[in-house]
């Protein structure tokens, strides 16, 4: 079987990206406390610019076998906040959207670390490299909101 050319993982990961950002697009509609609603806007958001971004690089590794420079993304933080995790009704099926979730995210990390290995371009190096810290960042921030509320019953919306 023939590896995957550099092209073919990005589309690969591209469509990563937009199933990941639809699939947060749904949690938030899942959700109905704001803080989690929140939390998973802005990584729909956060996954829809990177499927942006992969898409920009597909063109111009077409046209022109050339990386492009990628702009790092902050996630947008809220003012500090909590709000009591029962008022959820369906807890449950959140503690399963976090675990989904995060599990999402350690895989996407780490298929960015691998292809930032794979890449000896130092822009291609660099852009797979910021994706990949960007999704532990996603991470963290999932981990963090899977903590506060299976062990504070709260959802909370902490800096990292």
């Amino acid at each position: 079987m023939k590896a995957p050319s550099l092209l073919d993982s990005i589309r690969v990961v591209k469509e990563n990206e937009r199933i990941a950002s639809e699939s947060y697009l749904t949690a938030s509609n899942e959700i109905t406390n704001p803080i989690g609603k929140q939390i998973f806007l802005e990584l729909s958001s956060f996954e829809k610019y990177h499927f942006e971004k992969l898409s920009g690089l597909e063109k111009s590794l077409e046209e022109s076998g050339e990386y492009i420079e990628y702009e790092k993304r902050e996630f947008l933080l809220p003012p500090i906040f909590e709000i009591k995790a029962s008022e959820n009704p369906q807890n449950k099926s959140v503690i399963t959207i976090l675990t989904q979730a995060i599990e999402l995210e350690i895989q996407a990390e780490t298929v960015y670390t691998d292809l930032a290995a794979q890449v000896s371009d130092p822009l291609g190096h660099k852009m797979f490299s910021r994706l990949a810290e960007e999704e532990h960042q996603h991470y963290r921030i999932l981990r963090e909101a899977y903590w506060t509320v299976t062990n504070l019953g709260t959802w909370k919306w902490v800096a990292l």
